[in-house]
C-alpha cells in the first residue's frame, strides 16, 4: 500500500451500519491495509454508541470536536475536543453525544475493523 490522501472536502459519511444518529465516514479500509482502519464518526446531539467490546481491535479516538461522556476504566468520564481515548482489546467502552452540537471522532482500529 502506497500513502494515501483523504481531502475534508471529499469526505462521504454514511449512515452507521450499527447505530442510528451516526454516521461515518471510512478513510482507511481492511482492502487497504492489513494493520489498521481509520474512520471518522460523526454522533448526533444525545445519541450513544452503548457499552461495547471488541475481540481482537483495540480502539485508539480522538475527539475533534462537541462534549461527550465515555465509558473508559468502569466509569462515564468527560470528553472535548483535544481528548484522546486508547482501549485495548475486551476493554468495555462506549461513548454518548452530551453537547447540543454534532460530535465528531477520529478514530483507528487495530487489526482492521472495516
Amino acid at each position: 500500500m502506497g500513502a494515501l490522501f483523504f481531502s475534508a472536502n471529499d469526505r462521504e459519511f454514511l449512515d452507521h451500519p450499527k447505530f442510528a444518529g451516526v454516521r461515518i465516514a471510512v478513510l482507511v479500509k481492511r482492502e487497504n491495509s492489513d494493520a489498521v482502519s481509520v474512520s471518522e464518526l460523526e454522533i448526533d446531539s444525545g445519541v450513544e454508541i452503548p457499552r461495547h467490546t471488541h475481540d481482537t481491535q483495540l480502539d485508539s479516538i480522538y475527539c475533534i470536536s462537541g462534549e461527550a461522556e465515555a465509558f473508559v476504566k468502569g466509569k462515564w468520564t468527560k470528553v472535548a475536543a483535544g481528548d484522546y481515548i486508547f482501549v485495548p482489546p475486551n476493554d468495555e467502552h462506549g461513548i454518548r453525544n452530551i453537547g447540543d452540537q454534532h460530535l465528531r471522532l477520529f478514530i483507528h482500529h487495530s487489526p482492521p475493523m472495516y
